[in-house]
């Protein structure tokens, strides 16, 4: 089960150069369920994920560089390039910088993903975060690969 909040990003406060960084190509083969290819560095990852908004079903497995590649080429839409910044925030909380690039530029979306509902839905953000658009399927990765950018 995938639990998380997502905030849109407008100014970033600190140097992302002191945070480990991981470059993500992905696209969708199916957007309703979710099936995603994902390459993150040197990872290949094929993911399922059910309904939902801020609590859904979420499954990964490993593919190999040759399965990834022939994959990639059946997605529909955009191919989603960005960069993800792993960056601390407190106890075992982590935030997820994802800075998109191509298309989906200059859009900048933050992650924070939770243990249980109830932890999420006490989440105080960060001051420097921007509006909290995670019962907002526009910001859905699948959906930025059909779509693009929100108007």
């Amino acid at each position: 089960m995938e639990i998380e909040r997502k905030y849109l990003i407008d100014e970033i406060p600190f140097d992302l150069k002191d945070y480990s960084c991981k470059v993500i190509e992905q696209g969708y083969l199916n957007t309703a369920p979710v099936v995603r290819v994902r390459r993150s560095n040197d990872k290949y990852i094929l993911t399922y994920k059910g309904s939902g908004l801020m609590v859904r079903e979420e499954y990964n497995l490993p593919l190999n560089e040759e399965a990834y590649r022939h994959l990639i080429q059946k997605a529909d839409g955009i191919i989603i390039s960005k960069k993800r910044y792993l960056i601390p925030l407190t106890g075992r909380l982590t935030i997820e910088l994802d800075i998109f690039e191509g298309d989906l530029a200059p859009l900048k979306l933050a992650e924070v993903e939770f243990e249980t509902k109830e932890e999420a839905e006490s989440f105080l953000p960060p001051k420097w975060f921007g509006k909290d658009v995670t019962f907002s399927s526009d910001y859905h990765n699948s959906t930025l690969s059909r779509v693009g950018l929100p108007t």
